[in-house]
């Protein structure tokens, strides 16, 4: 049995629990709205091997750290500092015990156009404590001088001395692979690039052996043979990137021919155990009547092998093979019941690790445990002010869409007592990619809306991801039609069971998500009185042109189809004349993902026709609100747009 030393390691912060207070009214439960708009308090904990560092990233008003922390002593050293906006931290991990290896995103200019690039350093702790560039340019055998320079496709655990890198420094787009000397920086290529080769795969071993190849929209995986330094004529496995028949590579097991593989089984992605040598010959391992499995494997940091497989529909999203694992996961439900347990790292001793939990209580929290001691440590709440009674949380609910298909979605009602005998303004809020999905974990979104008074449902429409491969497959092509169709059938079910007042519904969303709310207004207005859209595309044709630029033009234009008619006829900007309701647009400055083209001449458009349109531009705002202002300005135009649409009614 765990016992419990709770103790903040830096945060000064509401208690974790509320539960037991005396209930509050709505207006007391009222947080401010940079409760939900803040980025994370902490995020990305990871442990050094020994366990004796902590690294972990803080939130400071904005602005995020890199930190380590020295678990004996508490001394906290700074590594890095991002505001989302010029630098970003893409990830970082430990080389070993004292080597922190970090990649970061620069916004770099040249002449009037900006870019983006990544790099890869790394911070000695009992060293320089500085960051240092892992892959400095040397003249002598670097021809290229690669945008992209953090792709690492191996710790090499049995060699913490060394890493391996794919990075395109001898020829653009076709990696080349480096063993790179993390204490000295010194670097020996051990794979040249090859012809359309974009990515590497290596075993747990540290050895090459796969190479990732896409042509059109054909991926190939092809084994790569070291006896005889070429790559195999017949792949591993081939198929179209939107057929049924898609494979994903999880990972070697420890004795380098074992591989897990994500495949199609009885309509779904299914977990399955193969072999290098024999990949025709395929072991079901898990699969899941009603969803893709969505997760991926586990390894043991004690052993090194596979010991279990993540996913969402599962106690804990996690199950483990290893005794070891089970026990601690039994141990950690008895203290913590009823929430969801998740063990994100361990030491190589197995005695130290990092619980993250949730709840319906708690949106997330992170713990330090230690098995021998017993003993668990409150280390941060992700969202101190959001927990107990002020968490609203999500309800799943299903309903049919007017064709008889099944749609699942997620619904959080506003603070109070939900009798159903008063209905609420009702905020739709589809999901972006559309090959996404939401879940029932916490949404800063969500939560927002809820606590100012609304009753906000996200549909998994069609073409979502996680519900089978005819479901998925919905999406293609299909912009503005079944798809769109599924929101206004989300609104009817909320009406009908009593949730949503027929008179006071609006639509919003980001990327695809934007796209939906707007083509909602031009489809079913006598449904949406509003829509607000963030980075939302809105010119189907531009997408398509576009990509006539780039190596994924194929698969762009299998995505959107390439009827000009119907990609004319279901883009927003084509039918102003149609839209009769108010329209938020806000987008971001360089968004890389969807061009702030989009919205600048949707605006333009709406001005020119006199319609009702308000659109705010986020200086160098990327595509996933990474930055903490631009998040408050988007969430809090959105909020003010709302209520000046569904509350005054």
């Amino acid at each position: 049995m765990l016992r419990f030393i709770f103790a903040l390691l830096f945060v000064s912060s509401t208690p974790l629990m509320q539960a037991s207070a005396q209930p509050k009214t709505p207006d007391q439960l009222k947080l401010p709205i940079e409760a939900y708009t803040s980025l994370p308090l902490v995020s990305q904990v990871n442990l050094s091997p020994s366990g004796k560092h902590l690294a972990f990233v803080q939130n400071y008003q904005g602005t995020l750290i890199l930190n380590i922390t020295d678990l004996k002593t508490q001394e906290v050293t700074p590594v890095l500092r991002s505001d989302n906006k010029e630098v970003t931290l893409n990830w970082y991990d430990w080389a070993n015990d004292n080597t922190l290896i970090v990649a970061a995103g620069y916004t770099q200019r040249q002449r009037l156009v900006k870019y983006h690039s990544t790099q890869l350093f790394k911070f000695d702790i009992e060293g320089t404590k500085k960051l240092e560039n892992l892959l400095p340019i040397r003249n002598r055998n670097v021809n290229n001088s690669a945008q992209f320079q953090d792709n690492v496709i191996s710790m090499l655990p049995d060699d913490p001395k060394h890493i391996l890198v794919a990075v395109d420094f001898d020829t653009a787009n076709r990696p080349t692979v480096f063993k790179v000397n993390v204490d000295t920086k010194r670097r020996k290529r051990i794979l040249r690039p090859r012809r359309n080769i974009s990515d590497w795969i290596a075993d747990e071993q540290g050895r090459v052996r796969i190479g990732y190849k896409l042509i059109g929209t054909t991926i190939s995986y092809v084994i790569y043979d070291h006896d005889k330094n070429k790559l195999h004529e017949k792949p591993l496995y081939q198929f179209d990137a939107f057929s049924a028949e898609r494979v994903t590579i999880l990972g070697f097991d420890k004795d380098g021919d074992t591989l897990y593989i994500k495949a199609n089984h009885e309509g779904k992605s299914a977990l399955f155990k193969t072999k290098i040598s024999q990949p025709q010959s395929r072991e079901l391992i898990f699969s899941d009547p009603d969803y893709d499995v969505d997760g991926t494997i586990l390894y043991s940091q004690i052993t090194g092998k596979v010991n279990g497989f993540s996913h969402s529909n599962t106690d804990g999203s996690r199950i483990y093979w290893d005794e070891e694992y089970k026990s601690l996961q039994t141990a950690l439900s008895t203290a913590l019941p009823n929430a969801h347990n998740v063990i994100i790292d361990k030491s190589q001793d197995g005695d130290t690790y990092i619980l993250y939990s949730s709840s319906d209580a708690d949106p997330g929290t992170y713990y330090l445990g230690h098995r021998k001691a017993q003993s668990l440590y409150l280390f941060a709440p992700q969202y101190p002010e959001i927990q107990g009674t002020t968490y609203l949380g999500k309800q799943r609910h299903s309903y049919k869409a007017r064709d008889g298909l099944t749609i699942e979605g997620f619904l959080t009602l506003p603070p109070g007592t939900a009798s159903h005998t008063v209905t609420y303004p009702t905020i739709i809020l589809p999901h972006g990619g559309p090959m996404a999905r939401d879940y029932a974990d916490f949404d800063y979104w969500s939560e927002l809306f809820a606590s100012r008074g609304y009753a906000v449902f996200q549909p998994n429409f069609r073409g979502s991801y996680g519900y089978g491969y005819e479901f998925a497959q919905a999406a293609m092509g299909a912009w503005g039609d079944a798809m769109q169709n599924d929101l206004q059938d989300a609104a009817h079910f909320l009406i009908e069971q009593k949730i949503a007042n027929k008179e006071q519904i609006c639509v919003g969303g980001g990327s695809y998500g934007g796209y939906a709310a707007v083509m909602a207004v031009v489809k079913h207005p006598e449904t949406f009185k509003c829509a607000a859209s963030f980075a939302g595309v809105m010119d189907l044709e531009f997408i398509v042109s576009r990509a006539r630029h780039y190596t994924n033009r194929e698969v762009v234009e299998k995505q959107f189809g390439n009827d000009d008619d119907k990609l004319e006829s279901n883009s927003p900007i084509n039918n102003i004349a149609s839209i009769k309701r108010p329209i938020l647009l806000i987008h971001g400055e360089d968004d890389k993902v969807v061009p702030v083209a989009h919205s600048r001449r949707m605006y333009d458009k709406l001005l020119d026709e006199n319609k009702a349109v308000q659109y705010i531009e986020l200086e160098s705002g990327n595509h996933n609100l990474s930055f903490q202002a631009h998040r408050h300005t988007t969430l809090s135009a959105f909020l003010a747009f709302f209520d000046a649409h569904l509350k005054t009614q």
